[in-house]
């Protein structure tokens, strides 16, 4: 709050049951508190909890997020400066480890042809510490929602976060859905925050492994024209099983059964997620990398400057 001054606080609770609401109305009574019937997820309880808040731009702000000062003045100047600016993001740092990146969102986010996410600053696993070359104003291909702003009226107009992906990767379809309709998305490298990460699923979670799997699948039946997408879905049923053998040598059981699962479920869901595809203005270059697969671990690039270049 201190950091904050001038906007107006939300705590949007998700039917929680280990007594916050109470603790926030007790020391922090100037907070507003919406609190929703059910756990729906980050997708529904976000959808729910903003139908209540009247604001011209939304930040969405996980409870692991450590705000550091000033860090609403740069935004604000953005999208002040950036009139077809729809969704800003921050820097995120490392809350344990402040000069490195944080894997959910680093430096803005990116993904391959084939779906798989990556960002300025982290490559799968690979994290880098932050020396200032990330310190600008860059159009991205999607925002975090660990710390993401948007306009409410294009959130609205988007009709939201689409709920049947619960959590993970919902806000790289959110960017998606506002890129094909003609919006822009940016990270603004002057204003930082910290996240703590993995607080709900880390990545050792094999819930987590089946979300990702998944909701890339379906982002890349919505999102792409059928020519392109229905080969797509055909590549990453090979190259996902690659992925799942990786696990089997790893001994990591579990993530090879979650990539399985996560196929078995994208499959029962197709007509769903198909019928949920916009009908006109595909966005045809939507790609930052031909194979972030094929880079890092054969040509172990590592580098996100050296990845796109690759």
């Amino acid at each position: 709050m201190e950091y904050s001054q001038g906007a107006d606080i939300y705590v949007v609770d998700n039917a929680s049951t280990d007594g916050s609401v109470d603790f926030i109305k007790q020391h922090y009574p100037t907070v507003g508190i919406v609190q929703n019937s059910t756990n729906g997820g980050f997708a529904k309880g976000y959808n729910d909890g903003l139908k209540n808040i009247k604001a011209d731009i939304f930040c969405l702000l996980n409870s692991d997020v450590e705000v550091a000062p000033d860090w609403l003045g740069p935004i604000k100047k953005a999208f002040e400066t950036l009139p077809n600016a729809a969704i800003i993001q921050p820097k995120i740092l490392d809350l344990n480890k402040r000069d490195h990146f944080e894997y959910a969102g680093a430096a803005g986010g990116f993904i391959d042809m084939f779906g798989y996410p990556f960002c300025r600053g982290r490559v799968f696993q690979t994290i880098e510490k932050d020396e200032g070359q990330y310190n600008d104003i860059q159009e991205v291909f999607w925002a975090t929602g660990a710390c993401m702003f948007i306009r409410s009226e294009v959130f609205r107009s988007l009709n939201g976060f689409d709920e049947d992906y619960f959590a993970h990767q919902e806000e790289i379809d959110l960017c998606w859905r506002a890129k094909n309709a003609g919006h822009k998305v940016y990270y603004v490298g002057h204003s930082h925050v910290y996240h703590l990460g993995g607080s709900t699923l880390s990545n050792m979670n094999p819930k987590k492994t089946f979300l990702n799997f998944r909701n890339s699948l379906y982002s890349i039946t919505k999102n792409l024209p059928r020519k392109k997408a229905l080969p797509l879905v055909f590549a990453r049923l090979l190259l996902d099983g690659i992925a799942a053998l990786r696990f089997i040598f790893q001994l990591k059981f579990d993530h090879c059964s979650a990539i399985l699962k996560a196929h078995l479920s994208f499959y029962a869901n197709f007509t769903k997620m198909y019928k949920k595809r916009e009908k006109a203005n595909f966005l045809l270059k939507y790609y930052a990398a031909t194979s972030i697969v094929w880079s890092y671990f054969v040509h172990q690039v590592e580098n996100f400057n050296n990845l796109v270049k690759d």
